[in-house]
């Protein structure tokens, strides 16, 4: 029987149910990890410094964000890798031109491209985003992140022509027109092994739970990858199980199978 060390779980869709609230359920599969001594990390696409509350209410100190540039091991940096400051220039100015809007993260601090734009400001409020300022080409080099807000189908492939990137929808229901940018060379799935190399632990003694395109490279990373009920039906293909969805207990469910609890 395997013994399991660690285990990654998104937040959008996997913790947080649509009104923003974490099960019960959900709170004590945590806990029974927990004392079970195994390593519990959150693994976003959010920015560190907005999740903190979200951290706390699990009693959870370790943290891969940025759709895996930044990554933390109880308060020790593991993985840092900001975007290409060109690559985000260019993403400016084709959001510019085609009417989308930007939410650049740093390690501190959100830049938005139109802090008075409706749209961005409606994904602000969803996203629980507090520490916004505007964007200037100075903090080009600070980027960790990016989601493109008001996205059209044929706006995708010009974000998608430069090598080694491309979008992934956002699984939030009336927030599909927004995309997480995704390196091949950076994501949650090689932010996953190194913080594995970096605690001795192996990949088959990894869980990991996800419900966006955004999480199936983390899926294919640990030996147990869960996809959620609610997840974007192309991720399954990802993932070694399904469980059920954020709204009826899914990482709970899911711990149950690999009889973790009881």
């Amino acid at each position: 029987m395997t013994t399991y060390k660690i285990l990654f779980l998104d937040i959008d869709g996997t913790i947080l149910q649509p009104d923003d609230t974490i099960q019960e359920s959900t709170k004590t599969a945590v806990k029974l990890m927990k004392n079970q001594e195994i390593e519990v990390f959150l693994a976003t696409g959010r920015p560190l410094h907005e999740i903190a509350d979200i951290g706390e209410t699990l009693d959870v100190h370790s943290f891969i964000g940025y759709n895996g540039a930044y990554a933390v091991s109880k308060g020790e940096d593991v993985l840092k890798e900001p975007m290409s400051p060109e690559l985000v220039k260019t993403y400016v100015e084709i959001a510019k031109q085609q009417k989308n809007e930007l939410v650049l993260y740093t390690n501190t601090h959100n830049l938005l491209s139109n802090p008075d734009s409706p749209i961005l400001m409606e994904f602000a409020k969803k996203f629980h985003l507090k520490q916004n300022k505007i964007f200037s080409e100075e903090e080009a080099a600070n980027v960790l992140g990016i989601t493109i807000v008001n996205v059209k189908s044929e706006d995708i492939p010009l974000y998608e022509k430069f090598a080694n990137v491309h979008l992934s929808q956002v699984n939030i229901e009336g927030f599909r027109h927004s995309y997480d940018v995704i390196s091949d060379k950076v994501n949650k799935g090689i932010a996953i092994a190194k913080v594995l190399d970096r605690l001795g632990i192996n990949q088959k003694e990894a869980i990991a739970f996800g419900d966006g395109l955004n999480d199936k490279e983390m899926l294919s990373t640990v030996g147990e990858g869960f996809a959620m009920g609610n997840a974007n039906e192309k991720l399954f293909a990802y993932a070694k199980h399904k469980t059920t969805s954020v709204t009826d207990s899914g990482i709970y469910n899911g711990l149950k199978s690999l009889g973790l609890i009881k």
